[in-house]
């Protein structure tokens, strides 16, 4: 029997799961990501993570072929390493992954991903008909995308191919994304971004009334979609973000021309109306090509952790036509 590995490295938490050769798990494990002080912390969480599955699988983990790995990024791709991970505290620097998992598995077949590349790995691997021009699009605390283009996972020379949260809609500048700089699709859209984007709308126009709390330092992306219908300033930047939203898919699809563009990622996930049919909505009369089939994931949360042991099986390229063949 073979034996795969795959592991959901995020910022909250860290997940790995081992499945028998076609592709049935037997072992899962999660636990919360580490939060330092070293990187080395980070790499010793998801070795024990992995580490559990195998428990929970009831292998050893020198039984596992091969490992899939999808993570939060930037990446150091020639090393196996994240580096400088914004969604972590600053001590930080370096978590290296695929030297310490091949060493755990004894075995050199380690395939590191970003968490969207896995996610459209994931979704190619299981979609009925595997297209090869595909795009995973997830909008949770940031905004990224995996692309599959002709077939090949599109990783860059770097592994950080993909990054369109980081791509320029709003030429004003009006707000700084996390990564320092003015006007990106995240500093909007994203979880993260949607409260201080909320806040920036309510001064534009102290007349919206609102019962949000803006002052709250508590107060998030949900507060604003819970209050869609009710309240007249959550409406509005519902409709704003859509706007957006509608720009950021439009220069994905401009860019890539995908047959299929999934959504994942949890305001995606939990907002399907009020976040993905919106852009639905719009995207016709923003584009001069083809409109491709816009869906939202039905692997819900597990697209990564599904993407990473799909990559395992497939030597890291998501097409099960290799894997059955």
């Amino acid at each position: 029997m073979v034996y795969y590995a795959g592991v959901d490295l995020g910022a909250t938490n860290v997940r790995a799961a081992v499945a028998e050769d076609d592709g049935t798990t037997i072992g899962v494990s999660k636990n919360a990501t580490p939060r330092g002080p070293t990187g080395i912390d980070v790499t010793e969480g998801v070795l024990q993570t992995v580490r559990e599955a195998c428990i929970d699988g009831d292998i050893d983990p020198e039984a596992v072929e091969s490992a899939g790995i999808g993570s939060i990024g930037p990446f150091d791709l020639a090393e196996g390493a994240v580096v400088d991970p914004a969604n972590l505290p600053d001590s930080i620097d370096r978590i290296p992954l695929t030297g310490p998992i091949g060493e755990l598995i004894d075995s050199n077949e380690v395939y590191l991903h970003n968490d969207t590349n896995a996610g459209v790995i994931g979704e190619r691997f299981h979609a009925d008909r595997n297209p090869d021009d595909m795009v995973y699009i997830t909008i949770s605390s940031g905004i990224g995308a995996g692309v599959c283009c002709d077939g090949e996972i599109l990783d860059g020379w770097d592994g950080n191919a993909g990054e369109v949260g980081h791509c320029v809609v709003d030429p004003r500048g009006r707000l700084t994304c996390g990564c320092g700089v003015d006007g990106h699709w995240e500093a909007y859209c994203s979880g993260n971004g949607i409260p201080d984007y909320t806040r920036l709308l309510a001064e534009d126009d102290p007349t919206i009334s609102t019962s949000l709390p803006l002052e709250d330092p508590d107060f998030t992306a949900r507060d604003v979609f819970e209050l869609a219908g009710e309240d007249e300033l959550a409406d509005y930047t519902i409709e704003q973000l859509a706007h957006w939203n509608a720009i950021g898919v439009a220069n994905v699809i401009h860019s890539f021309a995908p047959l299929v563009i999934s959504f994942g990622g949890a305001v995606a996930l939990h907002n399907e109306q009020l976040v993905v049919d919106q852009i639905r909505d719009r995207i016709s009369r923003m584009i001069m090509s083809n409109v491709p089939e816009i869906r939202v994931t039905d692997m819900g949360d597990d697209v990564v952790l599904e993407g990473a042991l799909a990559s395992a099986m497939t030597e890291g390229t998501g097409d099960r036509r290799r894997f059955q063949n």
